[in-house]
């Protein structure tokens, strides 16, 4: 096949289709994994975020997971139902809302610690391999997120 610009339009160019396939397909590969324990991956992604710092303001866990506090708020509520955490006014301002691990959401992070290792497995990557993934999907995070600071630029 001749590289022309034309072919910039084949679905398997498309940069968007690859990383919307790859995602779907390593949330799919967690899925066994964290049924072990009894998250689903939006909420292992918050227990994360608390397992590094915690009580967390709402406003803070959605920064940290760069979600809307209108999609962050039901994963919330069902890992509040689960007995992983609670949600309380903040003490420092009553109109924000403290998020904290209950002994059982602090408890199930030891579980937890298998995860990453048991992904690389099944991934077929190793920790430098994982890292150097990492390191390219948060450039690219970063370069989407910023690409009309460039735009403008330009």
């Amino acid at each position: 096949m001749v590289d022309t610009a034309e072919n910039d339009l084949l679905l398997e160019r498309q940069l968007c289709f690859g990383l919307s396939v790859a995602s779907r397909s390593v949330i799919a590969a967690y899925k066994p994994v964290l049924k072990e324990l009894a998250l689903t991956h939006p909420q292992y992604l918050v227990m994360l975020a608390l397992w590094e710092e915690a009580p967390r303001r709402v406003k803070d866990i959605g920064g940290a997971l760069l979600l809307e506090s209108a999609t962050l708020s039901p994963l919330l509520k069902r890992l509040e139902a689960l007995g992983y955490i609670t949600r309380t006014r903040d003490t420092a301002d009553e109109r924000a809302l403290a998020v904290d691990l209950t002994p059982d959401g602090a408890a199930l992070r030891e579980k937890a610690l298998a995860v990453p290792g048991t992904m690389m497995a099944r991934l077929g990557l190793d920790r430098d391999g994982a890292m150097a993934l990492h390191r390219s999907m948060m450039d690219l995070i970063d370069a989407a997120t910023h690409a009309d600071d460039r735009q403008l630029k330009a």
